[in-house]
């Protein structure tokens, strides 16, 4: 990719379109992928462990991909929750023309791949998936969190995916401390050298009635 990241807004890279085969929900589907953009030539194993090792989507509302690449997590979520809609978000314009353009070919209309600022303010989720790009950096990864983990809704969880080697502990940590109230954090499962994080937003603490005199 040369100097291109898969973070990159508008690549610069040359597109180099390719097909492949991948099994998604448990079946082989043929997908488009492109170069300048994360993990063209395969599910990456990061996504595999995530896919793998999370209960199925709710079956409606809002569920968000963070991070959606050429999107194996938001066509994996369409396919197991078709009556939801699914928000692919990513910052490269490349991966969103693609995630179309799978969802199209796939039959999947419940998707819609935009820009993090495309997604409406009011839109809460009843769930988040995300295999987020730790390469950019441990700022602007812990901005992204402080954005997107808020808008859970109450009673709802996010699920990270994160290498070993790469910081997934002391994520873990920070997100503990980050979201203390009204949250928990805890590690669900580890595989291949990652671990998935849960993030469960609680709400807010129930208040003790006063006892009158």
């Amino acid at each position: 990719m040369g100097s291109d990241h898969y973070f990159s807004a508008s690549p610069g890279s040359a597109e180099k379109l390719r097909r492949i085969n991948v099994t998604l929900d448990g079946h082989e589907v043929a997908v488009t992928t492109a170069g300048g953009i994360f993990s063209p030539d395969h599910v990456d194993t990061g996504t595999a462990v995530l896919l793998s090792h999370t209960p199925p989507p709710p079956p409606g509302g809002n569920l968000l991909d963070l991070g959606c690449g050429w999107g194996p997590i938001s066509l994996t979520l369409a396919m197991q929750a078709p009556h939801a809609t699914v928000w692919a978000v990513d910052v490269n314009e490349r991966a969103l023309d693609l995630v179309r353009q799978n969802a199209e070919e796939h039959g999947l209309s419940n998707v819609n791949a935009v820009l993090p600022d495309d997604v409406p303010d009011d839109v809460v989720f009843r769930t988040i998936r995300s295999n987020p790009p730790i390469r950019v950096g441990k700022n602007e990864l812990h901005a992204l969190m402080q954005r997107w983990i808020p808008r859970l809704e109450e009673r709802s969880d996010a699920w990270l995916v994160v290498q070993r080697n790469l910081g997934s502990d002391s994520l873990q940590r920070w997100l503990a401390a980050t979201f203390e109230t009204g949250f928990s954090v805890h590690r669900s499962s580890t595989a291949k050298g990652f671990r998935v994080l849960k993030v469960r937003h609680h709400g807010s603490p129930v208040s003790e009635p006063i006892a009158l005199p």
